[in-house]
């Protein structure tokens, strides 16, 4: 049986600039995961990576110059919402990759939650690239924001991480994909809206699971740390100023599912849950 070396894989797999050829590999990896044919070099450190993969094939600009989801009505409408979506999910996978690389003394259920993490945004990748070649279009034809990968870059620290990546920014997702959805009904008629609409259902439900996961290794950290889960907000309020409280509905069911407690929710929405 050949044996593999997880860190210098999951480098090797985090750098790749292809897509197909990123998830070729991560999966050739995984296999061998589960098979538990691999060893670990604890002697080397986990490199800072001074860009994204993705920055082989796509255009990366200021986020704000990023194109508008407008009528998606449209195929150019529904394209640009798909491309969008693919871009997350694709950078989702290096993130749960990364966290695996990177927070290496903790321990195997972590490596294993991480993973299952990047098999499953590896699906949803591939789901929603398959939509997007059904429109005529692919991922990398338009331009993307690196604004995920900056967030990993500078949470370094795995409370950090935790708190930054699963508990804000995929939580966000939770909040943004019913609203996604909301818009779509309005043309559910269209046999591609149908589609998008079933793959966005799939991808909200699993990414529950993920935030969950988020939460655990979050509250993991801190008693690590010996600090009250409630710095949570000090490490957002410090990475992204002013979240909290919004006006606006959040997904109350999602994130309770997810492990956000009731005074957490009525610090983090105006509304009440």
């Amino acid at each position: 049986m050949a044996f593999m070396e997880l860190y210098n894989t999951l480098e090797t797999i985090l750098t790749a600039w292809d897509p197909r050829e990123k998830i070729t590999l991560f999966r050739d990896f995984y296999g061998t995961y589960c098979r538990g044919a691999f060893t670990r070099d604890t002697t080397a450190y986990p490199a800072v990576f001074n860009q994204p993969s993705y920055r082989g094939f796509c255009s990366v600009i200021d986020p704000k110059e990023v194109p508008r989801r407008t009528k998606l009505n449209t195929p150019q409408g529904q394209i640009l919402l798909l491309h969008a979506i693919a871009h997350i999910e694709y950078s989702a996978i290096d993130l749960a990759l990364d966290a695996v690389y990177r927070f290496r003394d903790c321990g195997e259920t972590f490596e294993r939650d991480w993973l299952e993490v990047a098999d499953d945004e590896i699906r949803h990748f591939e789901m929603i690239e398959a939509l997007l070649r059904e429109l005529g279009s692919y991922y990398g034809e338009y331009p993307v924001h690196d604004a995920l990968f900056e967030a990993s870059m500078r949470t370094l620290e795995l409370i950090e991480r935790m708190a930054v990546v699963p508990r804000y920014l995929e939580a966000n997702g939770l909040d943004a994909t019913p609203q996604i959805l909301r818009k779509l009904e309005s043309f559910k008629a269209d046999p591609m809206i149908q589609k998008i609409i079933a793959a966005l259902h799939v991808i909200l439900e699993e990414e529950i699971e993920h935030v969950r996961k988020g939460d655990r290794w979050f509250n993991e950290a801190c008693n690590d740390k010996h600090v009250e889960p409630s710095v949570y907000f000090d490490i957002i309020e410090r990475y992204y100023p002013h979240s909290f409280p919004r006006r606006v509905a959040i997904n109350c069911e999602a994130r309770r599912a997810a492990g956000f407690d009731s005074d957490e929710l009525e610090r983090i929405s105006l509304d009440k849950c």
